[in-house]
């Protein structure tokens, strides 16, 4: 079996080498290739790993054919196109842990040094001078820190805050109140933050949602004398903004480590003595760096040796645990996507994945992920598990997840239901030792395995239907390996699933067709199962 190739285009400490080499991925380090030279390479790689130097563009995936994954060791991924790779169907992983710490020390460096003056009481005594009075400070203790979001590095800067004697109170939509609690935080909404806050201090990533959240109608509501700290995303804040309330002192001070364009060489911020600068340091320890490499190299490896998926940015986590113990159930969700998708013709408007026993304690987010995809792989040519979500909804299909805690007669249950314009359908299937078997279409309980080539025939429960089919397939020689049979009621709608043993054409299904009592025939193709 051939290796998988991972590139890494950034500088990066030597463990992630040694990671990938232990895992049985072959690796090529080089950090200094030219755009061209990059775009000449990528071809060869299933797997990039990268820091903030490479620009993974949607022109550089053209050249990329092979590209499975990208690896960000570290946190952020504004270098990275990830709708790009999303419709490409590349995973994109970053470090969200890996530098959490070190960048919460750096918010706490920056608030003890934008209160006690330290930077320039620092400069003033190297040339020379003795300004006490100049560089009067401001406990922390007692004051009120204000923490615009309450995640990996929020929570960690709450716990240490609070070690310092500091009140905090939180703005996260995520934030729930037990959580809240537990951290030892005050959750409030963003204008009470704004208000009340001595020091404000953000940690959330940049989005649509959260650009110039620090914009001038929130600098104007937060309270005067206040001070504001950014290690987290530049274009949090609104920098003019930022810089007319320093100029009128309705804020106290900044502490910035992050900027709207970087590198910052140019920023009126800088001219300003109430404002400390540093150049997006907050990850830089050597620590952090070790971390975050031998990390992305880890889940890189994961991910292209197991098909463990960890801190992805476009597709679900599964652990390396989880994927042994979801295989047969994403088997069993491909079966089920796929019987749907050969039987369905019309545009789907709802797709609705229902769990049930066993599968109800599992990560079922890759399980329906699977369903949508073999799904949709029967009416799109580029559909994978990354892209499966979007596909769908760019196809306007609501895709529901939901849960059925009753008693059943099966360990487990995967329910697939469409909705189409015209009608609507569901199939419902189970795991018997390890094995997919179908056990319900349409309301028609039935216990099928399924083979490589299956025949889907509804008719009427009449006497002679199943000799019809027998003598049918017989003269046509089609050998059937198995036959399964349901009905729902007596006299009423019967449904037929034959193992066969090769594919049909269209002249054998309508032969099929033709015979009496048979409303419909179809043949269905399950190539994971050969």
């Amino acid at each position: 079996m051939t290796k998988p190739r991972v590139l890494i285009s950034d500088s990066m400490s030597s463990q992630a080498v040694t990671v990938f080499e232990e895992r049985g991925v072959d690796v090529v380090q080089s950090s200094k290739l030219s755009e061209a030279e990059l775009f000449e390479m990528i071809g060869e790689f299933d797997g990039l790993a990268i820091r903030s130097s490479t620009n993974v563009t949607a022109e550089l995936l053209e050249h990329a054919s092979n590209l499975k994954v990208v690896g960000r060791a570290g946190i952020g991924v504004d270098n990275v196109d990830v709708p790009a790779c999303t419709r490409r169907g590349i995973v994109v992983m970053n470090t969200p842990l890996g530098n959490a710490i070190t960048t919460a020390e750096h918010a706490m460096a920056m608030m003890l040094a934008l209160a006690r003056h330290i930077p320039q009481a620092n400069s003033s005594t190297h040339a020379g001078k003795w300004e006490k009075s100049r560089f009067m400070g401001m406990e922390l203790t007692g004051k009120l820190l204000g923490l615009i979001g309450a995640g990996n590095i929020g929570s960690i800067v709450a716990s240490k805050a609070i070690g310092y004697g500091l009140h905090v109170q939180a703005y996260d939509p995520y934030l729930t109140e037990e959580r809240a609690a537990r951290l030892g935080v005050k959750k409030v909404d963003l204008d009470t933050l704004l208000a009340n806050s001595d020091i404000v201090s953000l940690h959330v990533p940049k989005t649509p949602e959260t650009t110039n959240i620090i914009s001038a109608s929130a600098i104007n509501k937060m309270k005067p004398g206040s001070m504001l700290i950014n290690c987290a995303r530049g274009g949090l804040v609104d920098e003019l903004a930022l810089l007319a309330a320093l100029k009128s002192e309705h804020l106290k001070g900044a502490a910035l480590d992050v900027y709207e364009v970087e590198p910052a060489r140019d920023n009126p911020l800088f001219e300003l003595e109430n404002v400390i600068c540093t150049p997006h340091l907050g990850a830089s320890t050597i620590e952090a760096q070790e971390k975050v490499a031998i990390q992305i190299a880890e889940q890189i490896s994961d991910y292209l040796v197991s098909g463990a998926i960890n801190n992805a940015i476009n597709a679900p986590s599964i652990s390396a645990e989880e994927a042994q113990v979801l295989r047969p159930y994403l088997q069993l969700a491909q079966c089920l996507g796929s019987f749907v998708g050969q039987l369905t013709q019309d545009p789907i408007k709802t797709l609705t994945v229902t769990y049930g026993g066993e599968a109800n304690d599992l990560n079922v987010s890759p399980l329906t992920v699977q369903v949508v995809q073999s799904i949709l792989e029967h009416h799109s040519s580029y559909v994978n598990s990354v892209n499966a979500r979007e596909v769908a909804r760019d196809r306007n299909i609501n895709v529901i997840e939901a849960h059925n805690e009753g008693r059943d007669e099966y360990p487990c249950r995967i329910t697939v239901g469409v909705e189409t314009e015209s009608r609507s359908r569901s199939i419902c299937g189970t795991l018997i030792q390890n094995r997919p078997r179908v056990i319900d279409v349409k309301g028609i309980p039935l216990e099928s395995k399924l083979g490589e080539h299956m025949l889907y025939i509804t008719n009427d429960d009449k006497p002679g239907v199943i000799g019809d089919i027998g003598s049918s397939t017989a003269e046509r020689g089609i050998n059937i390996a198995n036959m399964h049979l349901g009905r729902d009621r007596r006299n009423g709608k019967a449904m037929v699933l034959l193992e066969i043993d090769e594919s049909l054409g269209n002249e054998d299904l309508e032969h099929l067709r033709s015979l009496p009592n048979i409303n419909n025939v179809r043949y269905l193709h399950f190539p994971a199962l050969q």
